[in-house]
Order: C-alpha cells, then structure tokens, then sequence
C-alpha cells in the first residue's frame, strides 16, 4: 500500500524524503504543495524533479476520505459525514462566524467514554483515527471551502473524539 503523505508533519514528511535519497529541503515544496494548494497530483508539483515525482508516484500518495454526503444549514454551517472504512464514519463540522470560521474535526470513530446522558456513548468505540485520517479532514475542508482568490476561510479547528480527543493524543500531536 502506498505511503499517505498526509500522515506526516513536516519533520516526518523531511524524513520521508531523505529516505527516498532527497534532499530535506524538498519536504518544504512537497508540504506547500499539499497543504497550501491542494494538490494531490504529483505530476503537477513542477518544482520538483521529475524525478522525485516519478519516486512519488510510486511509493505515495495524498489519500483523502471518501465522502458520504454534505448537509448545509441556513445558518451556513456544513456538515461532512466521511467514510473511514470498517463500517465507519466520522463528521467534520464547518462553522461560519462574522469574524472566523470553525472547522471541528473527529478523532475518533465511535465512542470509549460511554457516558450514560450521551447517545454516542451507547455506540461502543470502534478505532482511533490516523493522523492522515484526521489530517484529511481539513485538507477537504480547506480546499472545498476556499473562493476563486483561495483566500482561507478556516481560521480555528477544534479536534473533536466522539469520546475525549486525547485518548488518540499520539495521533493528535502532528495532525
């Protein structure tokens, strides 16, 4: 299975690249790229070497999560249920206000706590999600709410478990 680059942070995406025989420095075009411009084509990235993106090409990959449906409210808040395979899914919410927008974003799928006043409680806990999971989950946000100047409208992100976010702190830290 090829590698998700949104698993990595930067220092873990430099990593990657110097195992590939790059140099670190790469790391930085290849995490603008992804990140600032959402692009997940390799043969688009042209200030890298063809060569590393043939590397790329073969080994990696920018793997979102499926979308299973999209709900829009009058308010402007968009809800984005996502598929996470096994059976899974999880929610990232967008909430717009007058000075910021609030993008909160699922850690988990399902529910450790089970806090008997809580109905995602009674739903059992399935996984914790990988930091490319969680990680995805604003990289669609960003590029599926950014206007035709690209301007971000994502100013805050609130990590949300359906539990305690923490409890999946390992994967938390470089999302």
């Amino acid at each position: 299975m090829a590698v998700n680059l949104l698993d990595f942070d930067l220092e873990g995406l430099a990593a990657y690249c110097e195992s590939l025989g790059e140099k670190r420095f790469r790391a930085v075009q290849l995490y603008r790229w992804i990140h600032q411009r959402g692009e997940s084509d390799f043969g688009k990235m042209s200030d890298l070497a063809k060569s590393l993106r043939a590397k790329l090409a073969g080994a990696a990959e920018v793997r979102g999560l499926p979308l299973i449906s999209e709900h829009r409210s009058a308010d402007g808040t968009i809800k984005w249920l996502f598929d996470v395979g096994g059976g899974n899914a999880v929610e990232s919410v967008y909430i717009p206000e007058e000075d910021r927008g609030t993008l909160c974003v699922s850690s988990q799928a399902g529910c450790a706590v089970g806090c008997r006043f809580c109905s995602t409680g009674h739903q059992g806990f399935s996984r914790n999600l990988s930091t490319g999971e969680i990680v995805a989950q604003l990289w669609f946000a960003e590029h599926r709410l950014r206007g035709a100047t690209g301007d971000r409208v994502i100013d805050n992100v609130v990590m949300m478990g359906m539990s305690e976010p923490l409890q999946n702190y390992a994967a938390l830290v470089p999302a």
